[in-house]
């Protein structure tokens, strides 16, 4: 069994060493353990820090890239190494690389496809009231979308089987932590969660420009995430609140022009406008809920396609 742990950097060479001399060379359950840093277009001396560190396995992209795409290249740069379960960890060690092994053993034990890290929140200092509870409120909205156990969407300290790590497949990026959840959910991995313990901070994050900047570009990508693998669900129920009015309005008119019209003669004309509007903004809703829906049936058939064509890229030689 080998494990790979993955380290995308953008500029990290103040902290890169320090999480370098944390990681295990050895874990529990594992014949081999190595480690992978992807470079993503730092323009330090972040590549130099990884070969200083004896690095087994470094991947430079040309030019900064976004997170989503070096945990991407991890993987693949991971599996075609062998990996049998990948680790990914921050380059700026905040988490406690001596919690890797509660992270690996459910995978090891087959209970889980990813397990994610849990964070103390309520502990960590350094982030505020308000960080803690958006932290809180959007790992529950994360956990109601993906139904899977997750008590800290945004942690990027997780363990991945190689399954999960070949099926896997990131559309934003920005981050890549709320969509692979949301994914994984939505296709039936077994995601969990783990408690772990975090180190004291030596950066600023370079993710979270601002609380409200995360906050709107998160919920875009979970929006973004949940039409894809749910379009018929959404624009349903997105269309419902909508027609629901439209029948309301009708049956208003209905009624006024059965108690009213005999003694007025009034016709409530544009009772009726809006009702019929919002009947067939309600119900053009749902048709295209229903084209979507095709729509993902057909990607389910292309994302079949890519899986057997990544298993076919990273089986692995047959001993003879």
């Amino acid at each position: 069994m080998k494990l790979i742990i993955q380290v995308p950097c953008y500029n990290e060479e103040q902290t890169l060493g320090i999480t370098l001399s944390e990681l295990p060379s050895h874990v529990e359950g594992f014949d081999e353990v190595e480690w992978l840093v992807i470079d993503d277009g730092s323009r330090d001396r972040t590549l130099d820090v990884a070969r200083e560190f004896g690095v087994d396995h470094v991947i430079q992209l040309p030019y900064n890239r976004g997170l989503a795409r070096a945990f991407t290249e991890g993987l693949d740069a991971a599996l075609a190494a062998g990996a049998d379960v990948i680790v990914n960890t921050d380059a700026d060690n905040q988490y406690q690389a001596l919690d890797i092994p509660k992270l690996t053993a459910p995978v090891l034990r087959g209970e889980a496809d990813i397990v994610i890290g849990a964070r103390p929140i309520e502990t960590i200092q350094h982030f505020s009231p308000i960080k803690k509870l958006l932290q809180k409120l959007g790992s529950r909205v994360v956990r109601t979308i993906s139904g899977a156990d997750v008590t800290d969407a945004p942690s990027g300290f997780r363990a991945i089987s190689r399954r999960a790590a070949i099926e896997l497949q990131v559309f934003n990026r920005y981050t890549y932590t709320l969509e692979t959840i949301i994914q994984a959910g939505s296709t039936g991995m077994r995601v969990i969660s783990v408690p772990i313990r975090v180190n004291g901070d030596l950066r600023p994050s370079k993710l979270v420009k601002s609380i409200w900047s995360y906050v709107t570009r998160s919920l875009f990508t979970m929006f973004r995430i949940y039409m894809i693998y749910r379009p018929l669900k959404f624009l349903f129920l997105a269309g419902l609140p909508v027609v629901v009015a439209g029948v309301a309005l009708s049956v208003r008119w209905l009624y006024l022009n059965h108690v009213e019209y005999p003694v007025t003669g009034r016709v409530h004309i544009p009772s009726l406008v809006a009702a019929s509007i919002l009947l067939l903004g309600g119900l053009q809703i749902w048709l295209f809920g229903l084209v979507a829906d095709l729509m993902a049936a057909n990607r389910r058939i292309l994302e079949d396609i890519r899986r057997e064509g990544r298993r076919a890229r990273f089986a692995r030689p047959h001993s003879g």
